[in-house]
């Protein structure tokens, strides 16, 4: 025998070995609630397993279990998700720790494994945390529910060949290894009966991480927790909102910045981050399959719809700024600069005031830089530009249609049903429901909530909508009369203040005045977006939407709604309405009568547009940025600081999970609001500043990079959830693409002056070497001064008899003085033509782009094809083999009982 003082310490080991395992799964009072499956599951466990727990027990010692274990103390049975909870003191805590317990009771019941971290194992002292395992049993009766596909045979499809030149694009590439990190399979939907069909070489990995964690959400949302007032209550988002817990979430595969050490699994996070999240591969293609594996399919998509967008953003950037190129290289050639810039005709050119008695009158060349400024955006190059992105608008959205049908082929989701995930009832609806009635359908009884009960909701969700549209126009007057109001006090100051000289020509009262209010408008723009969002939120949740999908559309309805008036209506103003009803001196109109309407500069409006567009646009851009970036970071800091107690304790997985901020079943709504805003921002006003695909671009390439950082380091890991396009998103993209040919046909038509210098150049230009020559002053109106009211014209005597103003109207020696002349009724009629002409050329290519275009590749139709047809011939063999074994083994057992009568009749003979 060995030595007794070594038995003696084995024996005592085995009994240590003993009391923890009894400690584990025969629990005291304080952890009344906390047996594990091996206590719900009557089943004796196996002594292959029971050998392999004792060994890895061992090394998985509570003080030295790796602090990035993402398993329960025996070191085998994986965590799939974590709840979290803080002894509440107050007179609810005793109704909290009841609805608690039942909770989990009922959760065991479905055959879920439950293991409780005491609070006093916790960094705080105060944070209890339940971790849940779903073992193989649950896992294969969910998979069937939710009709997951899984592998059945390694497909022998070959991937899509690469495109010509392909190898240009390398530096761009991934490592094959993390752009796809498994073969692709041919997948049916799982069958717990039919488990010898799938490739299951490891249970414990057979199901992704992913689809484990969607799979015990499932459960959690539709566990119950008691009886309340007659209703039954049950669901982890109710007892959340309570309350109850504080916290629902299941775990990151370990540390991001450090691969994971044995026993752990691969570590998906880090590869994530090494290869997606760091803003040093911004100019690198996305590990889109692994996204997919490791946050779902939902908001895989939103990464490939957002990859996809930038990708088509660069076509339009390049010709954005070749436009742009041509408008810098061309200013000091135009003829409308060069003779309002020249001192013998611009310099000659008296205007008359831009506010009544305040204002002076001054010479049109004053306006020469801002001139210049204004040919950058309005140019020969502004019209092609607008056709060219009704064009680039269509090809965006029916090669999106493609890439999103290559994706679902790609992605198993060619047969995914939305009921089975987006049109499952709320189970807030179904617990404020109080009557029910019969699916048509499926024959059986459902909840049913009456449109009397939610009218009231709708109504006061329209009238709230309504109410603060409103309040974003009233805004915008507030911003138009700030406008009008500081005007005069910005021109009475350059006039009188002799330090302002060197900048008068660059900061003209009028560009002034426009920087000034498109930043306060800004400003008033995120303050009731802030505001509204929450108001938002509030009233659809008590509208009681029936399904997630009618949630997120009312929601959608909303946010898109308020956003498009609140971002894109002092657009609008200014590209529609600026300058367009100012009427002439003498008779000017005045906004409730008092402030003198906006007039555009000689040039024109569209300067004013760019620079409203461009502050908007960018600042919206930074701030968003910023705000992702910034705001869980801190968050995440100060949770963190709180916490620390500067304890020996454990800092576990799933207290370091715990210290970061919440997705949320929202954050990738409003992630598709923000590119959505983007977009009509690149296409709505596009006429006007052709760099704003470029600013989109430049903008995308970075968002990728935040959204990627701050999901993988800054955030808990979301509940996976499938989708197989962007829903209601799609529809909208549509709508904008139809209205921004018409806006971009009206800005270059009333808000540039392409137009009237087009008919200047065919009808009235007298000058055959320089038909443009004498553009400025034919554009030019004449008033008399003597006309002016004495109650608008500036104080002092002049030596002007007249003054000019931009407009089509008859001198004042003319009959007619003062009315429109047959120029602006040639120029309105040219307008009008241009519209016309421009959105019927523009519709046509896109129905005939649209037509072409096939929604689904003929590549991908083929290979949707051939694994239908694969799947199908692959069942069959399964289901004729299983059918030859089951009348083999009928056969065999019929044969014996043949052998054993025939051998007892011959028995029986002999016997005679």
């Amino acid at each position: 025998m060995g030595d007794p003082n070594v038995l003696e310490m084995v024996q005592e080991e085995e009994r240590r070995i003993s009391r923890e395992v009894d400690y584990t799964f025969n629990t005291s009072e304080s952890l009344s609630s906390r047996e594990t499956s091996f206590l719900i599951n009557e089943e004796p466990v196996p002594a292959k397993r029971y050998n392999l727990f004792l060994r890895r027990r061992l090394m998985f010692d509570k003080d030295k279990q790796s602090k990035d274990s993402i398993f329960f103390r025996d070191g085998i049975r994986q965590i799939d998700f974590v709840l979290s909870y803080v002894d509440d003191v107050r007179k609810d805590g005793e109704t909290k720790a009841e609805r608690r317990k039942e909770f989990e009771e009922n959760l065991r019941k479905t055959g879920l494994e439950l293991e409780i971290e005491d609070k006093m194992n916790s960094e705080d002292g105060r944070t209890y945390f339940v971790k849940i395992h779903a073992p193989w049993e649950v896992l294969v009766t969910y998979a069937e529910v939710l009709g997951i596909k899984m592998p059945i045979k390694e497909s022998d499809i070959p991937r899509p060949e690469t495109i010509p030149f392909s190898f240009l694009l390398g530096p761009l590439k991934l490592a094959r290894n993390v752009k796809h990190p498994h073969p692709e399979y041919f997948t049916a939907q799982f069958s717990r009966y039919r488990q010898e069909l799938f490739l299951i070489e490891d249970k414990s990995s057979f199901f992704p991480s992913s689809s484990r964690n969607r799979i015990v959400y499932y459960i959690l949302s539709r566990c119950p927790f008691g009886t309340e007032d007659g209703k039954k209550r049950f669901g982890i988002e109710r007892l959340l909102n309570s309350h109850t817990y504080s916290s629902a979430y299941p775990l990151h595969d370990g540390q991001y910045w450090k691969p994971s050490e044995p026993p752990n699994p691969v570590n998906e996070r880090y590869i994530l981050f090494k290869n997606w999240a760091r803003f040093s591969y911004f100019y690198k293609e996305q590990p889109l399959d692994l996204i997919r594996k490791y946050y779902g399919e939902k908001i895989g998509i939103y990464f490939v719809f957002l990859g996809f967008y930038t990708e088509m953003l660069f076509l339009a950037a390049v010709v954005g700024l070749t436009c742009f190129i041509y408008g810098l290289l061309s200013m000091h050639n135009s003829s409308s600069s060069i003779e309002i810039c020249d001192p013998n005709v611009g310099g000659q050119i008296i205007m008359c005031p831009l506010c009544d008695v305040v204002c002076d009158y001054w010479r049109l060349n004053s306006t020469c830089w801002a001139s210049k400024i204004s040919h950058l955006f309005d140019n020969e190059s502004t019209v092609f530009f607008a056709i060219f992105m009704g064009i680039w608008v269509t090809l965006f959205l029916e090669f999106w249609k493609q890439r999103q049908a290559r994706l679902e082929y790609e992605w198993d989701l060619v047969d995914f049903e939305e009921e089975q995930q987006q049109l499952q009832l709320r189970p807030e609806f179904e617990a404020m429901c109080k009557h029910r009635k019969m699916n048509p359908v499926t024959k059986e009884m459902e909840p049913y909530m009456p449109l009397c009960s939610r009218f009231p909701w709708y109504f006061v969700s329209g009238a709230t909508v309504t109410l603060w549209m409103t309040l974003v126009i009233a805004c915008m007057v507030a911003v138009i009369v700030y406008r009008l109001s500081v005007f005069a006090t910005f021109a009475s100051i350059m006039e009188s203040e002799a330090s302002l000289k060197p900048v008068k020509s660059v900061l003209t009262p009028q560009i002034t005045t426009a920087l000034t209010g498109s930043c306060l408008n800004f400003i008033v723009i995120l303050i009731l977006n802030f505001f509204y969002e929450k108001i938002s939120a509030w009233i659809t949740k008590m509208e009681i939407p029936r399904t997630h999908q009618e949630y997120e559309s009312s929601l959608t309805l909303k946010m898109f709604l308020f956003q498009f008036v609140n971002f894109y209506s002092s657009c609008f103003y200014v590209a529609f309405f600026k300058g367009k009803f100012v009427g002439y001196p003498g008779k000017y109109t005045y906004l409730f009568n008092v402030w003198r309407s906006e007039e555009c500069d000689p040039g024109g409006c569209l300067i004013e547009l760019t620079t409203q567009l461009t502050i908007i646009m960018t600042g919206k851009q930074i701030f968003g940025n910023i705000q992702e970036a910034v705001y869980p970071l801190a968050l995440n800091w100060w949770r963190r600081r709180k916490a620390r107690t500067n304890s020996e304790k454990l800092y576990s997985r799933w207290e370091q999970d715990h210290d970061l901020e919440t997705f949320g079943n929202l954050g990738l709504f409003y992630e598709y609001l923000e590119t959505v805003i983007q977009f009509g921002f690149v296409t709505l006003f596009v006429a006007s500043f052709p760099l704003a695909p470029l600013l989109a671009l430049l903008n995308n390439i970075l968002e990728i990079r935040v959204d990627a950082w701050k999901l993988t380091t800054q955030y808990r890991r979301p509940v996976a959830a499938k989708a197989h396009c962007i829903g209601v998103w799609q529809d909208i993209l549509y709508g904008m693409a139809v209205l921004s040919v018409a806006s971009n046909a009206f800005i270059v038509a009333f808000t540039s002056d392409i137009i009237p210098r087009l008919v200047y150049y065919y009808a009235y230009s007298v000058n055959a070497t320089e038909p443009l020559k004498g553009y400025v002053n034919n554009s030019l109106s004449t008033f008399l001064i003597a006309d002016l009211p004495n109650n608008t014209a500036p104080m002092g005597k002049r030596d002007w008899t007249t003054c000019r103003y931009k407009d089509y109207r008859y001198p004042p020696d003319h009959e007619l003085k003062y009315f429109h002349n047959m120029q602006f009724w040639h120029v309105l009629a040219a307008k009008m033509t241009f519209i016309i002409v421009i959105e019927h050329v523009v519709f046509l290519v896109k129905f005939l782009l649209a037509w072409m275009i096939p929604d689904v590749p003929k590549d991908v139709v083929e290979r949707i094809k051939r694994e239908k047809l694969m799947t199908v011939k692959i069942l069959h063999d399964f289901e004729l083999k299983k059918l030859k074994e089951d009348l083999r083994i009928g056969s065999t057992e019929f044969a014996k009982e043949f052998m054993i009568q025939e051998n007892k009749v011959q028995l029986a003979k002999s016997t005679i």
